[in-house]
């Protein structure tokens, strides 16, 4: 008996002809490119952000503050109030250890007809040529003046500037004043 030939495996599609509209890489027919929503969300951030800090801005410069603090919003600006101090009084005592007690009081008197809320008293102490040497906060004893009433205050402290000629008594604004 003859040997047998050996057996090869024939694939239909390797022996066939290329096609030349066949590409195994190029993409599908209905191709999308793939975006990044992490990327898009930023940028809306990014762009929200600086929006928010532009109207911030505007807001500052025309000088808003002021009005909300009209409406007890408790946002920067001078505190308007109509109350007024009575009574001041200043004193300079030296105490046993030797150190110097500078001691301010009076009172808050409101003089309209409507109750009133009471801003912290800001003492500025200047020299005499109208600078700011020394200042601090004094916290009222309540934060609500009825009509026609009044509050005492007072505060003290030690070792101020010996420069200090001029003691100045006002209505502190809510934020940074």
């Amino acid at each position: 008996m003859p040997p047998a030939a050996p057996r090869l495996y024939e694939d239909p599609l390797a022996a066939a002809p290329p096609t030349p509209e066949y590409d195994p890489f190029a993409p599908q027919p209905p191709f999308k490119s793939r975006r990044n929503p992490a990327r898009r969300w930023t940028a809306a951030a990014c762009v929200a952000g600086f929006s928010m800090l532009l109207g911030t801005g505007a807001i500052l410069y025309t000088g808003a503050p002021s009005l909300a603090a009209q409406f007890g919003l408790g946002i920067g600006g001078v505190a308007e109030t109509p109350l007024r101090f009575t009574d001041k009084n200043v004193e300079l005592r030296t105490m046993p250890n030797g150190s110097e007690l500078f001691a301010v009081s009076g009172k808050v008197v409101n003089p309209t007809g409507v109750s009133q809320r009471v801003p912290d008293i800001r003492v500025e102490l200047r020299d005499g040529s109208d600078r700011l040497v020394y200042s601090w906060r004094i916290t009222p004893q309540s934060r609500a003046l009825g009509a026609k009433g009044a509050i005492d205050f007072n505060g003290a402290k030690l070792d101020v500037p010996p420069n200090a000629r001029v003691v100045e008594l006002s209505f502190a604004s809510e934020i940074g004043g």
